[in-house]
C-alpha cells in the first residue's frame, strides 16, 4: 500500500535533513578514539542544533536527548528551525550520537540519525528500554509477533524463506540481558550477529541483503525503536516494539507522554505514521556507511543516506567539505 506524499514534506527538502546529520557527524567525528563519550555527544547536539536554525520549519523535538531539564538542548518538546510559528509544522526524532561509546573507543556503526513526519505522527516514545523485533521486505504482514517465541517468529521467517530455521541470521545487541535469547538462537543453529552498540544501524540492516542478517531481536532504547520504525516505513520491513519498565517512575513518565497502554505491542506503523523522511551520516565506518574522513588541506568527506516513504526513495550522499 502506497503512502499519500505529505504536503507539509514537500516543503521541506529531502537533502536539507542529510545537511543537519552530515554537520553532527562531522561534529563528531572529531572526538572519534578520543575516549570521551559526553564530549562527542555535546558535539554533535550542538552542531545538529544549529543546522536545524536554518531550515526553514516549525519543528518540535518529539524524541530527542531526553526531558528539558535532563538536556539543555534538543530536548523532548524543544523547537527548532528557522521558522517556528511561521513554517511547516513537523515532529521530529533525533540521535545526534547513535552509538557514544562507540565514538569514544572508535568501534564502527556510530551514526548521526534524525526522522521527521507531520505533526503527530511519531511516537512519543519516553526514554525507556523496548523489546524489538524487525524483519526485512518482501515477508507476508504479520510474519513477526513479538507476543510470540524467538523460536516461532525464526521458524515463521525460515518457512517463509524456504530455508531450515539454522539458515536464519539474527543481529542482537551483544548485553548480559540478551543471554537467554542468544542461547536460544544458537539452539536453534542460527547465526547470531553480536553487535556492541548502535541498534539503529542493526535494524536498518534487516533490509540490506548484503548484511546477509535476516531479522533483528533484543532489547534497546525506545526512542532509537521510533527511529529505526521511520527507516523501516521507508524502505519496507516489519517492526514490533514494546516498552519495558523497570520501575514506576518510569511508568509515570511514559504516562506523562501520553502512554496510556503500557502493555501494547506497537507496529512500525504505529510508532511512525504517514510520510516521514529518514535520514542518517555516518561517523565512524559501518555496515550501512562509511564514517567522516579527514583528508589533508582541511577536506572532509561525508556518507549519508536519506529515505522518503510516500516516494520510497532510497539516496545515498557522498559529501565533500571544505573548511
Amino acid at each position: 500500500m502506497s503512502t499519500p506524499a505529505s504536503k507539509v514534506l514537500d516543503r521541506v527538502l529531502v537533502l536539507e535533513m542529510v545537511r543537519v546529520t552530515e554537520a553532527a557527524a562531522i561534529a563528531a567525528s572529531a572526538l572519534v578514539g578520543r575516549g570521551d563519550e559526553k564530549a562527542a555527544d555535546h558535539a554533535a547536539v550542538e552542531a545538529m542544533r544549529k543546522a536545524f536554525d536554518d531550515l526553514e520549519i516549525d519543528g518540535t523535538v518529539v524524541i530527542g536527548e531526553g526531558e528539558r531539564d535532563e538536556a539543555p538542548m534538543l530536548y523532548i518538546g524543544e523547537k527548532v528551525g528557522g521558522a517556528v510559528g511561521a513554517g511547516p509544522k513537523i515532529d521530529i526524532a533525533l540521535d545526534p550520537l547513535e552509538g557514544t561509546t562507540i565514538t569514544a573507543k572508535a568501534g564502527p556503526n556510530a551514526l548521526a540519525v534524525l526522522a521527521c513526519a507531520e505533526a503527530g505522527n511519531l511516537l512519543n516514545a519516553p526514554d525507556v528500554y523496548m523489546d524489538k523485533l524487525a524483519v526485512g521486505p518482501g515477508y507476508p504482514d504479520g510474519i513477526i509477533d513479538l507476543a510470540k517465541s524467538p523460536s516461532e517468529n525464526v521458524r515463521a521467517v525460515a518457512a517463509a524463506k524456504g530455508v531450515e530455521p539454522g539458515e536464519i541470521i539474527v543481529c542482537v545487541l551483544d548485553r548480559p540481558r540478551h543471554a537467554e535469547l542468544i542461547a536460544e538462537l544458537r539452539s536453534l543453529g542460527c547465526g547470531v550477529v553480536l553487535i556492541g552498540d548502535g541498534d539503529v544501524a542493526g535494524v536498518i540492516a534487516v533490509t540490506n541483503p548484503e548484511t546477509t542478517i535476516d531479522l533483528y531481536m533484543g532489547q534497546g532504547g525506545a526512542p532509537e525503536g521510533v527511529l529505526a520504525a521511520a527507516a523501516l516505513r521507508c524502505v519496507g520491513g516489519q517492526f514490533n516494539g514494546r516498552l519495558v519498565f523497570r520501575n514506576e517512575d518510569e511508568r509515570q513518565r511514559a504516562r506523562k507522554w501520553g502512554i496510556e497502554d503500557l502493555n501494547k505491542i506497537y507496529t512500525r506503523d504505529e510508532l511512525a505514521k504517514g510520510d516521514c523522511i529518514f535520514a542518517a551520516t555516518g561517523v565512524t565506518d559501518g555496515s550501512l556507511l562509511k564514517g567522516v574522513k579527514r583528508l589533508k588541506g582541511h577536506v572532509m568527506t561525508t556518507d549519508s543516506v536519506v529515505m522518503r516513504a510516500s516516494s520510497g526513495t532510497v539516496r545515498w550522499v557522498r559529501g565533500e567539505h571544505r573548511k
